[in-house]
């Protein structure tokens, strides 16, 4: 397989999750109609099942692909995915909707442990940079193009065909990774599943001041993205009446945080982790509070929602890459496993925060804001906790 190819089909992997969460927003209405939702809060259950499956399953895909290689781990993966989208595409109840998520959820966990996993067989140093960022800016497109995407399914088809749309796409993906990717894990590297190792994995990175502070801090700020999320097709149709403008302002929106993550890889390595990403989340408490003022206040309208929230999201993206990075600054001994762990913890935290603060939906935007600014300012004070008071620089300098 060449680079290209390579790069291309990491890309790809990547795009799995995404694609799952955003191809289907403009659906939900109709999706709930269909299966005879009570209350249109209630719908946001399609997003958060999808979302705890995804978080659970990513603790057991380290060692799995550790220990039986890369390759079969992705592909039952995949058979997974594109299973439940087909069992989602015939679900006659909601129930039954919920289930096939997040058992879709499961199998695309898969695809966030694996990918990492499977370029750092292949690559180190600044090739291996080269190729997760390459694959990231193709990533980062997802959120752009996919509810325009699912909106244009639904002009030729029903919403049921954009499930089918997720199965070809998952079959194809896993298709290709049958015929052309090499398993990657090196026979003699592959170690037996340890129960004691992943418990000790996880005392740790719950015993280090430094790892706990920025996991939940991300874990707050991914519950403010998932709250959005949850929330932002009721907002365009039942707040502005303008559900036209959904996909379009959606993809400004995402847009402005893919710009921010482009910006933040340039720009690290001149101003460092800290003092970019405590910068934008002070950013980002500053653009919630303000955008929580007018909600309340009621002067809210499609713009300056608009425009308040790319400002929010434009900051999150300076937070979440740095964050992150900073997370596992002091685990890099146990960094596949402790991976694991924390895309557990905030996946299926942050994917809670987001339900609840997508539940206080109540036909305007002022509980949602407040909800944003509330996981802001508590992100401050767990960053505040990590570095023992102070911001942008390490609380133990060299």
């Amino acid at each position: 397989m060449g680079f290209r190819e390579f790069v291309t089909i990491i890309a790809a992997m990547m795009m799995t999750n995404a694609l799952a969460i955003d191809s289907m927003l403009p659906a939900l209405p109709e999706i709930g109609h269909a299966l005879g939702v009570a209350t249109d809060n209630q719908r946001q259950w399609i997003i958060t099942a999808y979302l705890l499956g995804f978080g659970a399953a990513q603790i057991f895909y380290g060692p799995l692909a550790d220990r039986y290689g890369r390759k079969p781990v992705l592909l039952a993966g995949f058979g997974i995915y594109t299973l439940a989208s087909l069992l989602a595409m015939f679900s006659g109840s909601f129930e039954t909707m919920l289930a096939a998520r997040v058992l879709q959820g499961i199998g695309a966990a898969s695809t966030r442990v694996l990918a990492v996993s499977i370029v750092r067989d292949c690559y180190a140093g600044r090739k291996m940079a080269q190729v997760m960022s390459l694959a990231f800016i193709v990533f980062l497109a997802v959120p752009v193009v996919a509810p325009t995407l699912g909106q244009l399914i639904m002009l030729v088809a029903p919403w049921r065909f954009i499930f089918l749309f997720l199965a070809v796409f998952g079959g194809a993906v896993s298709l290709w990774a049958l015929s052309r990717l090499p398993e990657t894990l090196h026979p003699e590297d592959r170690l037996p599943i340890d129960a004691g190792r992943i418990l000790a994995a996880f005392r740790f990175v719950l015993s280090d001041r430094v790892a706990v502070g920025y996991m939940l801090a991300m874990t707050l700020m991914l519950g403010s993205l998932f709250g959005f999320i949850n929330s932002a097709q009721q907002v365009f149709a039942d707040t502005f009446q303008a559900p036209e403008l959904f996909t379009t302002i959606f993809a400004a929106v995402a847009i402005a945080m893919a710009v921010a993550s482009v910006l933040n890889a340039k720009l690290v390595g001149r101003f460092g982790t800290r003092r970019i990403s405590h910068t934008a989340l002070l950013g980002y408490i500053a653009f919630a509070v303000v955008h929580a003022g007018v909600a309340l206040s009621g002067h809210e309208n499609l713009w300056s929602f608009a425009l308040l929230q790319a400002g929010m999201m434009f900051c999150f993206g300076l937070t979440g890459p740095n964050f992150g990075s900073m997370a596992m600054e002091p685990l890099g001994h146990i960094a596949g496993t402790a991976s694991a762990v924390q895309g557990f913890i905030t996946t299926v935290g942050g994917a809670l925060i987001g339900f609840f603060i997508g539940q206080q939906f109540n036909g305007t935007t002022g509980p949602l804001m407040l909800g944003f600014a509330t996981c802001g300012i508590a992100a401050l004070a767990v960053v505040l906790f990590a570095e023992g008071g102070r911001l942008f620089r390490p609380r133990h300098t060299a």
